[in-house]
């Protein structure tokens, strides 16, 4: 059952969110094959970075949690907090799954 994972930065961290960007990147790419889908969340003027969304396709709760934990925004510190939801996969990529 895939959790949707939502984090929030910490205020005035965007130099912190660039600095770390490139390993958050990598790590992504390492761990695709958990994704149904992220992104980031942006302002509605398209600048700065206010947090993330992830999809991931993990079977337990602690398997979400050491997913995001793992993530290098987590490790340095970026988020001030963070959510855990179990998702179930209604529509995705305009394909019906229920």
């Amino acid at each position: 059952m895939p959790y949707l994972i939502e984090t929030f930065d910490k205020p005035h961290s965007a130099a912190l969110r660039q600095a770390v960007r490139d390993k958050h990147l990598d790590f992504l790419e390492e761990n695709k094959s958990l994704l149904l889908a992220c992104g980031a969340k942006i302002e509605d003027d398209g600048t700065g970075g206010t947090g993330s969304v992830y999809i991931v396709d993990v079977e337990t709760r602690a398997e979400a949690e050491d997913f995001v934990n793992r993530d290098p925004f987590a490790e340095a510190g970026l988020f001030e907090r963070m959510t855990i939801t179990r998702w179930r996969k209604a529509y995705l990529d305009g394909k019906c799954y229920l």
